[in-house]
């Protein structure tokens, strides 16, 4: 009987259609055309072609501007400017954790986007960079990729090129060699680089993440010479006196360890007549001499041995100046307008310590100085204490928050403790100026140790359940001014009252910096970075990822709510934006208590003896005195003549 193909009424299914084959089919086809989708996008998209880079787009200088607006075009080249520096050093390489490196010793080294010498420039605006080693870029829209077409002319001191391959290396070697905080950091940002020619340089970028400071970061990588390290045979991580060729304005002379160094203007410098140099690095010779400590250094000062002077010591500036040489006119003594905000200098906690978890017991360490007493007994009234993280700009943090900020701050969930949205930026305790120790903040502090469980034995030490003493270590450079020393141990004076066993550890400079790359101390005296804005460098300074290492972090900040913070500013797309979470980051620092802030002062403090001159409307942030100052060679004869100089 012959089957019937009704299926209706068949014992028997139907094969079904396989189904695969066309899906893959269309997978193609669907994957062809969002591939070409992409394509014209991209080739729709605008590519951008400057003489400049900076993140919103604006540059101050134009592509055909002569010089920066601050330098003098006619300085006169010549003479020599001496500076003096205590500690000791025993390399002449600045890009190892190893060893102590000499002074000014990355002059040599220019990059892509960069300053070339010893001052950061443009020194008058914030946050754009020039090409110097680039003569141009070019970049997408949406900053995915960026080109670098570097200048043909760029010549090592040795005289061989300046080429894409020597960024490439340079860029490498800091990955493999380099520190190990920036070289996660890079390696997660930028993929690949590509040498397209011999001058012609392209870096990728990760997708997914900020656009924030990525072509910055690789337009500041320093150039070194490929061919040297590949025939010497040199690791990035060594310590040496001898070193690569660098392709800047000055190169080193004379080496003598821990007394002296002297850099020399390169007579064949390749870039002496850009815009970008004009007015700049106008001394034939650097002179660094080394003393033992700050007060030696002063004597040398003196007696002629170095010639400038930027005085950090406000007793020595209020007293110490008066000597002949200063009556005479031989010497100036002068105060310079400082633009940039104050350094965020002050007395460090150790976060990694465990005694320092606590905040209470951060807390009433801080209410142990005086700065009030300080300033007036031994610093002649002459400093203003230290409030923020960006002290005296638009993105200091005062009031409670209210408006964009508190928005921004209540989206970040419960990361905010309540008193950050409700409450005033933290401000430093006042203390009364008449005795160093404050009877009342002593007693606030007495009571925030015992309810941290820190109580006072029969011995008069701090002790907890468990019988330990509460030990501190605050480690110091002995090299430090006097008057800086002396502050510190009237804290730590204050701190023994309190019932802790306090050690004053004063060690000399080269034990001061292993052991702060150690993080071997409880308190330290160290400095953050001051800010005006965001930047991925602040994952090395105040995140958490790198705390455990970054030599950036001497306190070992580790707070998702400060990684937050750091990760939403760089997602910016304004400046408004950019300044609004600032000033929120600023308020959650000083809530994080790291530090003790100590003093700031609005003007520079130098003296010089009188061969030097300034341009007379001087850059907001840079003092720059090895940069566009320059030596009247009339001046110096008539010093040499009096003998105030040899």
């Amino acid at each position: 009987m012959q089957q019937t193909r009704s299926t209706a009424h068949s014992t028997t299914k139907a094969k079904p259609f396989d189904q695969r084959p066309f899906l893959w089919l269309l997978g193609v086809m669907l994957f062809s055309i969002s591939l070409l989708a992409a394509a014209t996008l991209r080739a729709q998209e605008k590519t951008v072609t400057t003489h400049g880079y900076s993140f919103y787009g604006s540059l101050t200088y134009p592509e055909d501007y002569p010089h920066f607006k601050y330098v003098n075009p006619n300085a006169p080249k010549g003479g020599e400017i001496a500076i003096g520096t205590t500690g000791t050093f025993d390399s002449m390489h600045p890009y190892t954790r190893k060893g102590r490196a000499g002074a000014l010793s990355s002059v040599m080294y220019e990059s892509l986007l960069g300053s070339g010498t010893n001052a950061e420039a443009p020194a008058d605006v914030y946050g754009e960079g020039y090409g110097l080693l680039a003569e141009r870029m070019e970049y997408d829209e949406g900053r995915n990729w960026v080109i670098f077409y570097m200048r043909p002319e760029a010549r090592f001191s040795d005289g061989t090129p300046v080429t894409a391959h020597d960024i490439e290396f340079s860029h490498n070697l800091l990955l493999d060699e380099g520190l190990k905080s920036y070289a996660d950091a890079v390696r997660k940002r930028i993929p690949k680089v590509e040498v397209l020619d011999d001058h012609t340089i392209k870096f990728y970028f990760t997708e997914g993440i900020s656009r924030r400071s990525l072509i910055d970061q690789v337009g500041g990588v320093p150039a070194w010479s490929k061919k040297w390290y590949e025939e010497t045979g040199a690791g990035l991580d060594e310590s040496r006196l001898e070193v690569s060729p660098g392709s800047g304005p000055y190169m080193i002379d004379t080496v003598d360890v821990n007394r002296r160094i002297v850099y020399k203007r390169n007579p064949d410098y390749w870039g002496a007549d850009l815009p970008f140099s004009v007015g700049r690095n106008n001394f034939d010779r650097i002179r660094i001499e080394y003393f033992g400590d700050d007060t030696a250094a002063f004597e040398g000062f003196k007696a002629g041995e170095f010639t400038f002077r930027v005085e950090g010591d406000s007793k020595r500036w209020a007293t110490g100046y008066d000597f002949a040489k200063v009556d005479a006119g031989q010497v100036v003594k002068k105060e310079l307008a400082d633009g940039a905000p104050a350094t965020p200098s002050g007395i460090v906690f150790n976060l990694g310590k465990d005694v320092l978890k606590d905040r209470r017991v951060r807390q009433a360490l801080a209410l142990a100085y005086n700065f009030e007493w300080t300033n007036e007994s031994l610093q002649y009234g002459l400093f203003q204490q230290r409030t923020s993280f960006s002290q005296g700009t638009e993105i200091m943090a005062n009031e409670a928050p209210t408006g964009a900020e508190l928005d921004f701050l209540k989206s970040l969930g419960d990361l905010v403790p309540a008193e950050v949205l409700s409450e005033p930026a933290v401000v430093p305790h006042t203390s009364r100026p008449e005795r160093l120790q404050d009877r009342r903040n002593t007693r606030t502090a007495m009571k925030l140790l015992d309810d941290a469980g820190w109580m006072v034995g029969d011995d008069g030490i701090r002790r907890n359940a468990a019988g330990e003493t509460l030990k501190i270590n605050f480690l110091f450079n002995s090299s430090s001014p006097s008057t800086l020393a002396a502050v510190m141990e009237n804290y730590v004076g204050n701190v023994k009252k309190l019932g802790v066993d306090i050690t004053f550890e004063k060690v000399d400079a080269a034990q001061y910096t292993s052991r702060e790359r150690d993080r071997d101390y409880e308190l330290v005296f160290d400095t953050y970075p001051a800010f005006l804005g965001t930047g991925t460098g602040f994952r090395q300074y105040f995140g958490s990822e790198a705390a455990s290492y970054s030599l950036f972090n001497p306190a070992g900040l580790a707070s998702p709510l400060v990684d937050a913070i750091i990760d939403a500013s760089l997602k910016a797309t304004s400046r408004e934006e950019e300044v609004m979470m600032m000033m929120a980051l600023d308020r959650v620092l000083r809530h994080e208590l790291i530090m003790i802030p100590v003093w700031y002062k609005a003007n520079h403090w130098v003296a010089y003896y009188d061969q030097y001159e300034h341009p007379e409307n001087m850059p907001a942030f840079e003092l720059g005195y090895m940069d566009f100052w320059w030596y009247n060679a009339d001046k110096a004869e008539a010093l040499k003549a009096a003998g105030a100089l040899r």
